[in-house]
């Protein structure tokens, strides 16, 4: 009876936890109460890497008092992973903890994400009319939106950028910072923020290596900040896949996030 008696302790322990949390959460979406506080934006976009393919823990479902998204319907909820919407594998990404070292930098504030990363999608799904079959979305077009309904809550303070597996092709990496700095312009003048910092992420060295042209797509994203204004460039250097050799796992994914933090708060 003794293990029996612990093993119940045990469960009712979690679910008086899990009762709280979801209590919480309730509390939290039902008022939103952004009056009189400063809240940053930042939108996040990109391919999967950015949307989070990573396994979810139950930190990564615990909120923060002062960190929020923009979910599927255009409603702010306190962000907790999965953030993004745009398959069902979605996970653990860079967004949560970028959010969270943002937050820690400056406790006056809030933090308002706008997950609107596309898996799958190439540079070329990012402009106006823009069509990703794989998803049936429309990757900038979708993302300008949301970034739009989001603006009356608060002021963007930055764009994060992760995309290129799907341009690591030779008839494709030629053109890409062309195109990024295209996207980038677009961004800055539909969401009146000319000057908003703009960071973006190399990719895994593990889909490098199976890759040959992602060498390329890095070296682009490296050259960036030369090339652009307020633009900087977080290293994904020495993180490690999920075992697919093309997604972060849930520690690397947390990492990056971290690592865009510190670019972000170089501007």
């Amino acid at each position: 009876m003794r293990p029996l008696r612990k093993t119940i302790l045990f469960l009712m322990k979690h679910l008086v936890v899990f009762l709280f949390i979801l209590l919480s959460l309730k509390a939290m979406a039902q008022n939103p109460n952004f009056k009189g506080k400063k809240l940053h934006l930042y939108l996040l976009v990109g391919q999967s890497n950015m949307a989070g393919r990573g396994d979810l823990e139950p930190v990564d479902r615990t909120p923060h008092p002062r960190i929020w998204m923009l979910n599927k319907e255009n409603q702010w909820v306190p962000a907790v992973a999965p953030m993004h919407f745009d398959k069902p594998v979605a996970g653990v990404g860079p967004g949560s903890e970028f959010a969270k070292v943002m937050a820690e930098a400056d406790t006056t504030v809030m933090i308002g994400l706008i997950p609107a990363a596309v898996g799958g999608s190439p540079i070329d799904s990012w402009q106006p009319g823009g069509y990703h079959d794989q998803t049936k979305s429309h990757p900038y077009d979708d993302a300008l939106r949301r970034a739009k309904a989001a603006l009356p809550a608060g002021t963007l303070k930055g764009i994060l950028w992760h995309q290129g597996e799907s341009d690591s092709k030779p008839e494709l990496v030629g053109s890409y910072t062309s195109k990024l700095e295209i996207l980038i312009g677009r961004f800055r003048k539909e969401l009146s923020a000319r000057n908003v910092p703009f960071v973006v992420g190399t990719l895994g060295d593990f889909f490098v290596v199976n890759n040959p042209e992602a060498k390329n797509i890095n070296e682009q994203l490296r050259q960036l900040p030369k090339k652009v204004k307020r633009t900087a460039c977080a290293e994904a250097t020495g993180l490690v896949d999920k075992g697919d050799k093309t997604h972060f796992d849930t520690p690397s994914a947390r990492e990056l996030g971290r690592r865009y933090a510190e670019a972000m708060k170089s501007f």
